[in-house]
């Protein structure tokens, strides 16, 4: 590292999202320093320069240096994954495994209001949450057992260690319409982005979380999700998509598998054999694609060991792994896919929540 070298923060307490999205986009027109350049911005100007740049030009990739952290409590579960549904952010969730839910934790949808199945709905909700209520000692009491306390161990210990398995086992009687907390951190860029797609969502609640994510991120960055609106292109799709599927698609047989793999790269090893020695080697793709379908197994296993034997705990492996592709047919319960959904170095598309495949 040269002498000249510096590193240091932009300190959030002293320049807001909007200015230090514009301190780092004149950086590369500005032979300043970023401080020189933060110095000489005030939040008129950093709004002037993102209507101009950001809005008028489309040069979007600098709101994504304006980050906020916003905390979201007390919306369903099922506004909850349409929130998540940005992968582009990172988010924790209130969690079913460690917490405890009462029976008024619950969002009952405007949707229902007049309705005549609506005193169905609440129904249905208070025998779920009153069966949660009393699996919650019963399941305890058999892990307890399955799990005794430790010589020496207090209750307290002895309760933190075997809550998160009793509390888990109950969770699957957590209705859709629970409630949950969250907090997001996300660029301008992407926030704007989910609240259209919220501000477009055919659920109300999620309409109205949408509202109140744009009114609440406006207080820090005024001009960048602004216009963040309705989008009828994807009101446009789910109709025509959803009239399209009930006229092409048959009826589906029961299926018998909840896992299927459905498709993948026939030259997966192949393709990432050659990714991971083309970053290494000097030759092209093509050549190097070529050299590694013509090695023998001892050599081909040989790279596999090179290229994880040596992992170790918490690392993770080298990038050129993703250069292979499968497609899985998933059919999960709410509580399942709860644990899918938080990786997100994937592609994933959930169907709508349903009780067509059963339910508990």
């Amino acid at each position: 590292m040269s002498a000249d070298c510096q590193v240091y923060l932009l300190d959030p307490k002293n320049l807001s999202p909007e200015t230090i999205a514009v301190t780092f986009a004149k950086t590369s027109r500005s032979p300043q320093s970023f401080r020189e350049i933060a110095a000489e911005l005030n939040d008129e100007k950093s709004a002037q320069f993102h209507e101009k740049w950001v809005v008028g030009y489309g040069h979007a990739s600098v709101a994504e240096h304006a980050v906020l952290h916003i905390a979201v409590e007390n919306c369903s579960r099922l506004a909850v994954e349409a929130l998540e549904s940005c992968r582009l952010a990172s988010y924790t969730e209130k969690s079913t495994r460690y917490q405890k839910w009462t029976p008024q934790d619950h969002h009952t949808p405007t949707e229902l209001d007049g309705h005549a199945l609506k005193p169905v709905f609440i129904r249905t909700i208070e025998a779920l949450f009153t069966s949660y209520q009393e699996a919650l000692p019963a399941v305890k009491a058999v892990i307890e057992q399955e799990h005794p306390r430790e010589e020496g161990e207090s209750d307290g210990a002895w309760e933190r260690r075997i809550r998160s398995r009793y509390v888990d086992i109950c969770r699957f009687y957590l209705p859709a319409a629970a409630l949950a907390n969250v907090g997001m951190t996300i660029n301008a860029r992407a926030l704007e982005h989910s609240i259209s797609k919220m501000l477009s969502h055919p659920l109300l609640e999620v309409q109205a979380l949408g509202r109140e994510l744009k009114r609440v991120a406006q207080e820090n960055t005024p001009t960048l999700v602004k216009y963040a609106n309705p989008i009828p292109y994807l009101d446009a799709v789910q109709s025509d998509l959803t009239r399209s599927a009930a006229e092409f698609l048959p009826q589906s047989s029961e299926r018998s598998d909840w896992c299927q793999l459905v498709d993948y790269d026939r030259e997966v090893e192949n393709r990432i054999l050659t990714a991971c020695l083309y970053r290494f080697g000097g030759n092209d793709y093509a050549h190097t694609l070529s050299s590694i379908r013509n090695l023998i197994p001892t050599d081909r296993q040989r790279l596999a060991q090179e290229i994880l034997a040596s992992l170790e705990k918490f690392v993770i492996p080298l990038r050129e792994l993703e250069y292979g592709n499968f497609t899985f047919d998933l059919m999960l319960d709410q509580g399942g896919y709860f644990e899918l959904k938080r990786h997100r170095m994937m592609t994933q598309t959930p169907q709508m929540l349903t009780t067509r495949l059963g339910y508990a």
